[in-house]
């Protein structure tokens, strides 16, 4: 192999665990394999239905009628629910995402966004943002995972908007198969990546033994914490909330190999 196709394929040979399923998931396999890597994909997590559905039907139906002038997004999960309704956003309606990897999802099956925070990929940065740059009183449709606390919600409605919070849907984890619970402890899969505080959760609860070697890459400053408080060694954190940027940290390493990778 030459030096340069080795500069083209930096991950050649890794394997590497994909968290999420889904759209998602078919992207960011895309893009491990251009670099060279053969991807896992295992759901460590998956969205069940709210346990207000009612509530979520009405929201979304007030959403195609244009009765909202905002809709804020803050996980990809959300989107794949979104999907799942297939749920119209007119162009009256602007859609805010809480950060780069939840904007990616949104485009991904054909949403427009008009607004990410530029610093703070939080809900508290994503509120600011909005504030300084709604200042009339606005209708937002705040669309939540059951575990998150509302606290974009409690921020625009303290700046004097409208906000209708919903809970869009549970989530849950998802059990892996005895085979890749396997590979994970012998250290035929190298890399884990780490993109939301659930995953973590995930990995910490379904993979109790995790060779040293393998690298765990959290998706940006918030997910490394949240995986910290998990019990789990993060190796490599993202400089930016984004899969490439993921990709990236992971690629600057050099392969580690385990003892029985040619093993049959």
């Amino acid at each position: 192999m030459t030096s340069d196709m080795k500069q083209d394929r930096p991950l050649d040979g890794w394997r590497i665990l994909v968290p999420r399923g889904g759209p998602w998931g078919d992207g960011v396999a895309a893009s491990l394999r251009a670099q060279g890597a053969i991807p896992v994909v295992a759901p460590l997590i998956n969205f069940a239905p709210t346990t207000d559905q009612a509530a979520l039907d009405v929201a979304l139906e007030q959403l195609a009628a244009g009765e909202f002038d905002w809709l804020t997004v803050t996980s990809a999960t959300t989107v794949d629910v979104l999907f799942a309704h297939r749920a119209a956003v007119p162009p009256s309606t602007r859609i805010a995402a809480v950060g780069e990897t939840t904007a990616a999802a949104l485009q991904a099956v054909g949403y427009e966004v008009a607004l990410v925070p530029e610093q703070d990929n939080s809900a508290e940065g994503m509120a600011e943002q909005l504030i300084a740059l709604e200042t009339d009183p606005r209708r937002i449709l705040a669309l939540r995972s059951e575990i998150a606390k509302p606290v974009l919600s409690r921020l625009l409605s303290e700046a004097g908007h409208d906000v209708h919070s919903v809970v869009a849907y549970r989530t849950v984890g998802v059990p892996v198969t005895d085979r890749i619970k396997r590979d994970v402890e012998n250290g035929r899969i190298n890399a884990i990546l780490i993109t939301s505080g659930s995953v973590a959760e995930q990995v910490r609860e379904q993979f109790p033994e995790i060779p040293d070697e393998t690298l765990l890459a959290a998706i940006g400053p918030r997910t490394a914490r949240d995986a910290q408080k998990a019990g789990l060694p993060v190796s490599v954190v993202a400089d930016r909330q984004t899969v490439d940027a993921l990709i990236d940290a992971v690629s600057h390493f050099t392969l580690p190999h385990a003892a029985d990778e040619f093993a049959p």
